[in-house]
């Protein structure tokens, strides 16, 4: 009897699937020097992950009244400056493997819908995702709820799909619902602060995530 074969994977977007870290980063501190508020690379690396409303407030907590325009700041920087952004070596591999394994594929991610959908497009990855959360539609991670959302539109039962992602925020978000989980090591946060959130592995690369996702489907439809 097949035990709990994995049928749905779920990527984080930003430094998990797509190189945009260093520019997130450098955008976040553009804005903010652009209205006077101090900002470290740490705290602005440190935040990625988040809904930006989120991240607005984790960084600029004291100047509320400046979030808006901050988080325009931001993202007229980010587009403009984000066109050569590309997937990380070997996630194009990655993700033709799965699918034509039959692996269904999703995104959780805390872009916003017309920043996420920007960059499908810019990746032409549209068709290769079954169903794509944003943070702007629903709640932030490391709240679980767009993980319960892919899992009820999928209809897939929590324990046969796995989440993929580079933060502590991804793999929390995981744990809380129990979730199989595994983290990056190549994007934001640390081996260390990964493995707080008890995954199934930390890898550091993605060919070691292929590796480990292709035995990972082996052992669990194993009979």
């Amino acid at each position: 009897m097949k035990q709990n074969p994995v049928e749905l994977i779920i990527f984080d977007w930003d430094g998990t699937l797509f190189d945009s870290v260093g520019q997130i980063v450098d955008s976040l501190q553009f804005a903010a020097r652009a209205y006077a508020q101090p900002l470290t690379y740490d705290a602005a690396k440190g935040i990625i992950g988040l809904g930006l409303p989120e991240v607005m407030q984790a960084l600029f907590p004291g100047v509320p009244d400046l979030h808006h325009d901050l988080l325009q700041c931001y993202a007229d920087h980010y587009v403009a400056h984000s066109k050569n952004d590309v997937w990380f070596d070997g996630v194009a591999e990655l993700l033709a493997d799965l699918k034509g394994q039959g692996i269904r594929l999703a995104v959780a991610t805390g872009k916003s819908r017309r920043g996420l959908d920007r960059v499908l497009s810019q990746t032409n990855s549209h068709d290769l995702f079954e169903i794509t959360r944003a943070a702007s539609e629903t709640r932030s991670k490391p709240d679980p709820r767009m993980l319960e959302e892919i899992l009820a539109v999928t209809g897939v039962e929590v324990g046969n799909a796995m989440m993929v992602g580079d933060t502590s925020y991804d793999l929390e978000m995981a744990q809380r619902i129990a979730m199989p989980r595994i983290g990056v090591s190549y994007g934001v946060h640390t081996p260390q602060i990964l493995q707080q959130f008890n995954p199934l592995a930390i890898v550091d690369n993605v060919r070691q995530l292929h590796q480990l996702l292709n035995q990972q489907i082996q052992v669990k439809q194993a009979i």
